[in-house]
C-alpha cells in the first residue's frame, strides 16, 4: 500500500503509515511499539503504538472532559455529527478495506468489502435513531415520566475477527446516547481502528472519541478505570469473564458479546441442495472466524449420506489463499495464536481417527496462517471438535434420528449465542427454534441482522444486547421523573 489523503481541516491520513492513536482530538505516537503482521505472508506491514499508562489516562480524561457538552447537544446535533462521520468514513473506504484485508487476512474484494460498506451504512443508520422519553402516568394530579439519560464514558474493547464492524457497531450507538468513548482494538488488527480514529479527529469534537491501542495491559487499565461507566467488549468468554472482573470495582455497566458454538439443525424432508452456498458460507465465512458460524451441523439420517457428498463436493471448488487475490474464497488464519489452537485441533482429529472427507491436514511448510477447509464427518458428541468453538474453517457434520435428542445435544453447551433450525415446514421448525437455548434462532435463513434487531448472547456467550432499541438503551441509565400537578 501507498495510499495517502489529507482531510479537509489539515489532518494526514497515511494509510501506509505512520500508525498514531486519537486522544483529545489530537493524534498521539508513542515510545513503545508492537508489530502488526499480514497473516498470509507472515511479513511484519507496521509499528502501531503501545499506549503508556499515562496516555490512557489522558484519553480518558478527555472524554469526561468532552462528554457533558456531547450530551448537552440535542439527538438532531449528535446525529448530524455521527452522519458526518459516516461520510468521512465512506470518502476512505477503500484504503480502509485494503488496510482491513492487509491485518486481518480476509478477501478484499467480498468479505472485506462488505464489511466495511455494512458498517458505514450502519453508522448512518444508528445516527437516525432515538431514545424518546415515555409518559407512564399522566393525570389531573400527577405525571410519571421515563427518560434514558448518558452513562458518560464508555471503554470499548473490539476483536479481530470483525474489527472494522464491530468497533463502529460500538461506537455509533454510543455517541448517539450522548456518551463519549475510548476505544482500544485488538493488538493483532489495531491499524484500521487507528485510521478511523484519526478519521474522527476531521469531523468530531475534541475528546468525544478517542483510540488508544496496545495489548494486555491497555485493557486491564481501561476495564479498572474509576472514570469509565460502562465496558462494551467483543471477544472470548474467558476474556469476558476477565472484563466483568475487573470491572465490578465501580460496578461498570457491561455489554459482553462472547463466543458461541453454533448448532444448525436439518430436518427431514428438507430440500437442502439450494441451501448448501448458505450453510457453506454460514459455517465457513471469514475461515469461520466468527462468533455466529455454524459451528455444528446436524443432518437427519434420512438425508445425511447424500448431503454429505453434496455438501464437501461444493466446498471442495473452494479456494483458501490471499485476501488480495480477487480468486480467494477464504483467507488466512488471522493470528499464530489462533493457528495453534486450530493444529491442536486437527491434531486431536487426527489421533482419534474420524473421518475426514475434505482437508483436515496443514501445511506448516506454507507461509501464512492457512487452514484447508475441512469437514469431519460424524464425530462422537463428546469430541472436541463438537465440544469446543473451533473459530476456523472445520466443520463437524454430525447424523441424527430423534428430534428431542438433537435438540438435547444443541442446547449441550456452555454456549448459547445463536442458532439455526431448517425445514420444509415452518411451523415444525419454529416449533424447534423455541426450544433451543440461543439468544437468536433463524428458521429457514441465517445471519440476518439490523439496525433495529437486537443481537445478544444467553449462558456465557454474553452479557447485555447490541442494536436495536434495546441496544441504544444498553448505552444509557434509566430516569424516572415523577410530578405532583
Amino acid at each position: 500500500m501507498n495510499i495517502q489523503t489529507k482531510m479537509a481541516h489539515g489532518i494526514r491520513v497515511d494509510f501506509d503509515g505512520p500508525y498514531t492513536m486519537s486522544i483529545d482530538g489530537e493524534p498521539v505516537g508513542s515510545n513503545d511499539t508492537f508489530e502488526v503482521y499480514n497473516p498470509a505472508t507472515d511479513e511484519v506491514v507496521a509499528n502501531a503504538p503501545s499506549a503508556t499508562r499515562e496516555q490512557v489516562e489522558h484519553a480518558v480524561a478527555a472524554a469526561k472532559a468532552a462528554q457533558p457538552a456531547w450530551a448537552a447537544l440535542s439527538w438532531e446535533e449528535r446525529s448530524a455529527y455521527v452522519t458526518a462521520y459516516a461520510d468521512a468514513l465512506d470518502a476512505h473506504k477503500q484504503e480502509i478495506i485494503t488496510l482491513l484485508t492487509t491485518e486481518q487476512g480476509k478477501p478484499r474484494h467480498s468479505m472485506a468489502t462488505v464489511e466495511v460498506d455494512y458498517a458505514i451504512y450502519w453508522v448512518r443508520e444508528v445516527a437516525k435513531r432515538r431514545l424518546e422519553d415515555e409518559v407512564i402516568e399522566d393525570t389531573p394530579q400527577h405525571v410519571v415520566k421515563v427518560a434514558h439519560t448518558p452513562l458518560g464514558v464508555v471503554g470499548a474493547i473490539t476483536p479481530w475477527n470483525f474489527p472494522i464492524l464491530l468497533g463502529l457497531w460500538k461506537i455509533a450507538p454510543c455517541l448517539i446516547t450522548g456518551n463519549t468513548m475510548v476505544m482500544k482494538p485488538s493488538p493483532y488488527t489495531p491499524l484500521g481502528t487507528l485510521r478511523f480514529g484519526e478519521i474522527a479527529q476531521t469531523v468530531l469534537p475534541k475528546g468525544v472519541l478517542n483510540i488508544v491501542s496496545g495489548g494486555n495491559d491497555q485493557g486491564r487499565w481501561l476495564t479498572e478505570h474509576p472514570d469509565v461507566s460502562k465496558i462494551s467488549f467483543t471477544g472470548s468468554t474467558a476474556t469476558g469473564k476477565k472484563v466483568m472482573a475487573a470491572s465490578s470495582a465501580n460496578l461498570k455497566r457491561l455489554t459482553l458479546e462472547l463466543g458461541g458454538n453454533d448448532p444448525a439443525i436439518v430436518l427431514p424432508g428438507t430440500d437442502y441442495e439450494p441451501l448448501i452456498p448458505t450453510l457453506f458460507d454460514a459455517a465457513y465465512g471469514n475461515s469461520g472466524q466468527w462468533c455466529i458460524a455454524i459451528k455444528r451441523l446436524y443432518v437427519h439420517d434420512s438425508l445425511y449420506d447424500d448431503f454429505l457428498e453434496d455438501f464437501v463436493a461444493y466446498a471442495a471448488e473452494k479456494t483458501v489463499g490471499n485476501g488480495m487475490d480477487p480468486n480467494t474464497d477464504l483467507g488466512p488464519i488471522q493470528n499464530k495464536m489462533q493457528f495453534g489452537k486450530l493444529k491442536s485441533l486437527f491434531a486431536d482429529v487426527r489421533e482419534k481417527g474420524y473421518s475426514v472427507p475434505l482437508g483436515g491436514e496443514i501445511d506448516e511448510d506454507r507461509p501464512g496462517n492457512f487452514v484447508p477447509i475441512t469437514v469431519v464427518d460424524n464425530p462422537p458428541k463428546d469430541s472436541r471438535v463438537v465440544r469446543e468453538e473451533p473459530f476456523g474453517p472445520i466443520l463437524p457434520i454430525v447424523r441424527w434420528t430423534d428430534l428431542g435428542e438433537v435438540i438435547d445435544d444443541a442446547n449441550d453447551t456452555e454456549f448459547g449465542l445463536a442458532a439455526s433450525v431448517w425445514g420444509p415446514d415452518r411451523d415444525a421448525a419454529i416449533e424447534v427454534a423455541n426450544r433451543i437455548e440461543a439468544g437468536t434462532v433463524w428458521v429457514n435463513e441465517i445471519h440476518i441482522h439490523g439496525i433495529d434487531i437486537p443481537f445478544g448472547g444467553h449462558k456465557q456467550s454474553g452479557m447485555g444486547v447490541e442494536n436495536g432499541r434495546e441496544g441504544l438503551e444498553e448505552f444509557t441509565n434509566t430516569k424516572t421523573y415523577m410530578f405532583a400537578k
